[in-house]
């Protein structure tokens, strides 16, 4: 379960850096003066979405070996061909609402964001993907929560420092060569 975790943990944490999400939390601790409930909201979002990943997984590692791992492998590939090309895209349009001030509703806010921006995003297809293929699905979730609060922390409390110090691109290419190499290696483990 640990090593699945931790798989888990820096496969996805290194694909969140570049996300699309990762930038809407950044804008959304800068809109609004209180973060610890930006952090709890967005932790609540992707705390959904790694749920409906792992179920989704879950019920994939039923199915036959062989044709899953093919599944998994090019879904990997494709994710990492994606985000190789993609960019650094960060147009992510995340405003403050006059009402959202307490609390919850900050809270609130942000976890809908969240649960907006990640339904079907490339790490949640990862962590449905590594569900399939570990069938551990509390050590997937784990370590796919885990990585996504940490990055959702990190973007809350260092973004704007992050940016400054790590270069879009280079984070971008490390998650895609990450991707690209699982894809890879699970292609030729099922092909063999």
């Amino acid at each position: 379960m640990l090593r699945h975790a931790v798989v888990t943990f820096l496969a996805i944490f290194f694909a969140e850096l570049p996300d699309k999400t990762m930038f809407a939390t950044l804008l959304l601790s800068t809109r609004f003066k209180r973060k610890l409930p930006v952090w709890i909201g967005v932790s609540s979002g992707y705390g959904l979405h790694v749920v409906i990943a792992v179920l989704l997984g879950s019920a994939l590692s039923n199915l036959p070996e062989r044709p899953i791992q093919l599944a998994v492998g090019a879904l990997f590939t494709i994710g990492g061909i994606i985000t190789w090309r993609s960019g650094g895209d960060d147009d992510e349009d995340v405003r403050e609402t006059a009402a959202a001030r307490t609390f919850m509703s900050i809270a609130w806010t942000a976890a809908s964001v969240i649960a907006v921006a990640e339904f079907a995003d490339l790490t949640q297809l990862a962590t449905a993907g590594f569900a399939a293929r570990f069938a551990d699905p509390v050590g997937v979730g784990l370590g796919a929560f885990l990585a996504l609060s940490s990055v959702s922390g990190c973007a809350v409390l260092l973004g704007s420092w992050l940016q400054r110090v790590v270069p879009l691109r280079l984070i971008q290419k490390v998650a895609a060569v990450l991707f690209l190499t699982i894809g890879v290696v699970t292609i030729v483990g099922a092909i063999n």
